[in-house]
């Protein structure tokens, strides 16, 4: 296991400068414009350009790098769309822990996060900086919600807390989904699908992280209380295929 330290240098910005950075303002759904939901990318930007060629405005689920050949091309492409207006991305795990990690936090760095480190330049390094301590951790639209990783009924009416501050159960939701602290045998965390079931009628929640999927498609889930979640990872950068949805 391979830790970053903490940073004594003027390589990485200061503390307060990353919190300065967390309270601009939040990316945005432009009101009227009709939607692509894209899921976890880690670093397949081929694939991610097909998705990103459109007259839709892009909403990416988070998890832009690690684990596929291009994490710099993808975060590139995104904050091009970004800088268009044409596009944002919601914060998934791996998003906090690069921008983490160029901070001089100490996290766990194992090779795809050490290769994505290796691929970024510093001008990049800096953007990746920026744009994660923005992003937003759900993102709610009429009857739609976005999150990373799983949904909690606090988090409607809520606005998401600081990408880059401490990570309260509602953050941690946001990112990791709701877990049992148990370890499985593939060495991810046990997860479950409780949190489905408080989903309120009439709303759809679209997120990633969890690969559920056995078909290649999106996987759907219908809750007890008449939400339904629409699950993205396909597997884009680990050996599957990058999924969207158009709204």
């Amino acid at each position: 296991m391979l830790a970053h330290a903490r940073a004594r240098s003027h390589d990485h910005p200061s503390r307060a400068r990353v919190m300065q950075e967390a309270s601009a303002a939040s990316p945005r759904i432009p009101a009227g414009r009709p939607l692509r939901v894209v899921g976890d990318v880690h670093g397949d930007t081929r694939a991610f350009a097909f998705a990103a060629d459109t007259d839709r405005f892009v909403i990416q689920l988070g998890d832009l790098t690690d684990g596929g050949p291009d994490s710099a091309g993808a975060l590139r492409l995104m904050f091009r769309m970004l800088d268009e207006g044409n596009g944002l991305f919601v914060l998934g795990n791996h998003d906090r822990k690069l921008a983490r990690a160029l901070a001089g936090d100490r996290v766990r760095a194992g090779p795809a996060l050490q290769e994505t480190i290796a691929a970024l330049d510093e001008a990049l390094k800096e953007r990746v900086r920026h744009e994660v301590a923005r992003a937003p951790a759900w993102l709610t639209n009429g009857k739609s919600f976005f999150v990373h990783a799983a949904f909690h009924t606090a988090m409607l009416g809520h606005e998401p807390p600081a990408a880059l501050g401490p990570v309260d159960p509602l953050l941690s939701r946001a990112l990791f989904g709701e877990t049992t602290g148990r370890t499985q045998p593939d060495g991810f965390p046990e997860r479950l699908l409780r949190w489905v079931n408080h989903i309120p009628a009439g709303l759809k929640v679209y997120c990633g992280h969890d690969q559920r999927s056995r078909d290649g498609r999106p996987w759907v889930a219908h809750g007890d209380s008449g939400g339904v979640a629409v699950f993205l990872d396909t597997g884009a950068g680990k050996g599957g295929h990058l999924s969207w949805i158009d709204l």
